[in-house]
C-alpha cells in the first residue's frame, strides 16, 4: 500500500510492550536523587551546578547531528546539548542555564517547524533519551518519559489493545505533539491529545537561581496542567513524563483512495467537508492534495472494511479513485504507513489554519490554482476532519480554543534532498518561500486561527490565533510558575505584569 503524507512517516517495527514496561533500549524518566529537587525546595540560592547527563559540545563528533533539527531549512548553533537520562539531569542543566545566564530551549523530537527548539550560543535541554513506559492496563492509564516519539507510543499502548490520540507522523515527540493539543486520525473518536493528559512531571524555576521538580495533575498545580493541554511547549517548564488515561481499541479499518491528477478536486473536496465531518465520531478523515494526486486516508475504530467504505461513499463514488483497505491492530497499520525520514526533503515550510465553514467554490479553486503550480511533488495541502469528540472538553479543561472548527488545514512546501547540513541554499527555496507565503495569504478570508505546533512566523495577533481568550489566563499561569520568563523564544508566552 503506497502512502504520501505531508512530512513523511517513519518505517519502524513495533516495540514490545508489556504492563510496565521499559521499551529496549530506553531509559527511565526518573533517576534516585531528584527527590531532592522536588516541590518545596524554595531556597534562594542554590549550589553551582553541573551539567549531567549526555553532553554534547561544538568540539566533540557527534556535535553537528546533535544540532540538526528534522527540518533543515533552520541552522543553529547551541554552546552546549545536554541530552538527560533523568529528571535529575534536567533539573541541573535548568539550574546551570540560570546560574550562568544562558539562554535555553526545550527538544524532545526535534520537529519544531520554525527550528525554535534550538538557539545559537545557548543551552539546548533534549528530553528525547527519557523513553519509560509504564501502562497500568487495569485503570488504562500510561506514565511515559518525555522522549517517547509517536510511533513508539502508538505500539507500545497497542500492545495492550489501548489507544491515546497521536499525530500520524511517527518520528514527532509524543510530548511536543499532546502538549500543543495534538490530532489525528483517532481525534474524532477519542478527542485531542491533550485532552488524555491528567498529569505530568514538570521541572520549573524555582527561587532566584534553582529548579525544581512540580508533579500536575487534576489536585495539584490544575492550573499548570490546564495551561500544558495546548499550550505546554516551551513555556511554563520542562515536561520530564506524562501521564495519559488511555482508551480500549482493538482493531481499526484504515482505507487509503488515491485519484490520480486534480480534476476531480471540487468534486473529492466537497463531499470529504459534507460527509466525513458529520460521519460516525469513529472515523478519522484526511485529505491530502498534491499537484499530481489527491489522497484520502481514513481510519475506523473497531470497524469493518464493509463499513469504512460505506461511510466513505459519497466521496469515493466521485471520479475513479482506486481504493484499498486494512484491518487490524492500531500499532500494526499505523507502523506500516510510515516513510524513512531519509526519503522525505530537507526543507519544508507549513502554514496553520482552522476552519468553522466548509469552503466555497471559489476557495477549492484557490486550492487547485496553486497546488498546480506547487514547487515539488512534495508539496501539498492538508486536511485533518475535526469534530465528533472534538467538542467534548475533558475533566479540567484545556487551553486548546479550536474545537468548534469543522476541519484544519495548511498548505505546505517540502523541497531540496536531506544534506546532513542545516541552512543549505537550495535553488527552490526561494520559489517554495514565495509559493506557500502567497498561498496562505490566498486561503485567508476562509480560515480563522493557528495551531501552535504548526507555528505561522510574522503573524501578528498570533497571541490570539494561537489561544483566543485563553492567553491572559495563560499570561497569568505563566507568572506564578516561570515569573523571569525563563522559557522565552520567538512567540513564547509572557507572563502577566503586575
Amino acid at each position: 500500500m503506497q502512502d504520501l503524507s505531508r512530512r513523511g512517516l517513519l518505517k519502524a517495527t513495533a516495540a514490545t510492550g508489556a504492563g510496565a514496561v521499559v521499551l529496549p533500549g530506553m531509559t527511565a524518566a526518573e533517576a534516585p536523587g531528584a527527590s531532592a529537587t522536588t516541590e518545596g525546595a524554595e531556597s534562594a540560592r542554590c549550589k553551582p551546578a553541573k551539567l549531567t547527563g549526555r553532553i554534547v559540545r561544538p568540539n566533540d563528533p557527534g556535535y553537528a547531528d546533535a544540532s540538526l533539527g528534522w527540518d533543515e531549512l533552520f541552522a543553529h548553533y547551541p554552546l552546549v546539548i545536554v541530552y538527560a537520562q533523568n529528571t535529575q539531569d534536567v533539573v541541573n542543566a535548568l539550574t546551570w542555564a540560570r546560574q550562568n545566564d544562558v539562554a535555553l530551549r526545550v527538544r524532545s523530537g526535534g520537529h519544531s517547524l520554525e527550528g525554535w527548539s534550538n538557539v545559537d550560543n545557548g543551552l539546548v535541554i533534549d528530553v528525547s533519551e527519557l523513553k519509560s513506559a509504564h501502562i497500568d492496563t487495569a485503570s488504562r492509564t500510561a506514565t511515559v518519559g518525555a522522549g517517547l516519539n509517536q510511533l513508539e507510543a502508538v505500539t507500545t499502548l497497542a500492545k495492550r489493545n489501548l489507544a491515546v490520540t497521536t499525530g500520524t507522523e511517527g518520528s514527532v515527540g509524543l510530548s511536543g505533539a499532546t502538549l500543543g493539543g495534538g490530532f489525528g486520525f483517532l481525534t474524532r473518536y477519542l478527542g485531542m491529545a491533550c485532552d488524555s493528559l491528567i498529569g505530568a512531571e514538570v521541572v520549573v524555576p524555582s527561587g532566584a537561581d534553582c529548579a525544581k521538580v512540580i508533579k500536575t495533575d487534576l489536585r495539584n498545580h490544575s492550573d499548570l496542567l490546564w495551561a500544558l493541554r495546548g499550550a505546554g511547549n516551551g513555556n511554563f517548564g520542562i515536561v520530564t513524563s506524562l501521564t495519559y488515561k488511555a482508551s480500549p481499541l482493538k482493531s481499526v479499518a484504515y482505507l487509503q483512495a488515491t485519484w490520480e491528477g486534480i480534476e476531480d478536486l471540487h468534486g473529492v473536496f466537497d463531499a470529504w467537508q459534507r460527509t466525513a465531518l458529520f460521519a460516525d465520531d469513529r472515523l478519522g478523515t484526511q485529505l491530502e492534495i498534491h499537484r499530481g494526486q489527491i489522497l484520502l486516508f481514513g481510519v475506523l475504530a473497531e470497524g469493518s472494511e464493509k463499513e469504512v467504505k460505506a461511510l466513505l461513499a459519497p466521496i469515493l463514488s466521485v471520479g475513479s479513485p482506486s481504493v484499498s483497505v486494512q484491518v487490524g491492530n492500531w500499532g500494526d497499520v499505523y507502523a506500516g504507513f510510515q516513510i524513512p525520514t531519509a526519503a522525505e526533503p530537507g526543507n519544508w515550510k507549513f502554514f496553520s489554519q482552522f476552519t468553522r465553514k466548509p469552503f466555497p467554490k471559489k476557495a477549492i479553486r484557490v486550492i487547485a490554482s496553486f497546488m498546480r503550480d506547487a514547487p515539488t511533488d512534495d508539496s501539498n495541502f492538508f486536511t485533518q476532519a475535526f469534530g465528533g469528540a472534538v467538542r467534548k472538553k475533558p475533566r479540567g479543561g484545556t487551553s486548546f480554543p479550536h474545537r468548534d472548527a469543522l476541519f484544519y488545514s495548511e498548505p505546505g512546501a517540502g523541497w531540496g534532498p536531506r544534506t546532513g547540513r542545516p541552512g543549505v541554499c537550495d535553488p527552490l527555496t526561494p520559489q517554495a518561500q514565495a509559493w506557500i507565503a502567497e498561498f496562505s495569504q490566498a486561503m485567508r478570508p476562509y480560515v480563522n486561527g493557528a495551531y501552535v505546533n504548526v507555528p505561522n512566523i510574522g503573524m501578528q495577533d498570533w497571541e490570539t490565533a494561537y489561544w483566543g481568550s485563553n492567553f491572559d489566563r495563560l499570561r497569568r499561569i505563566k507568572a506564578k510558575y516561570d515569573p523571569h520568563n525563563v522559557f522565552q523564544y520567538e512567540q513564547s508566552i509572557p507572563p502577566a505584569s503586575c
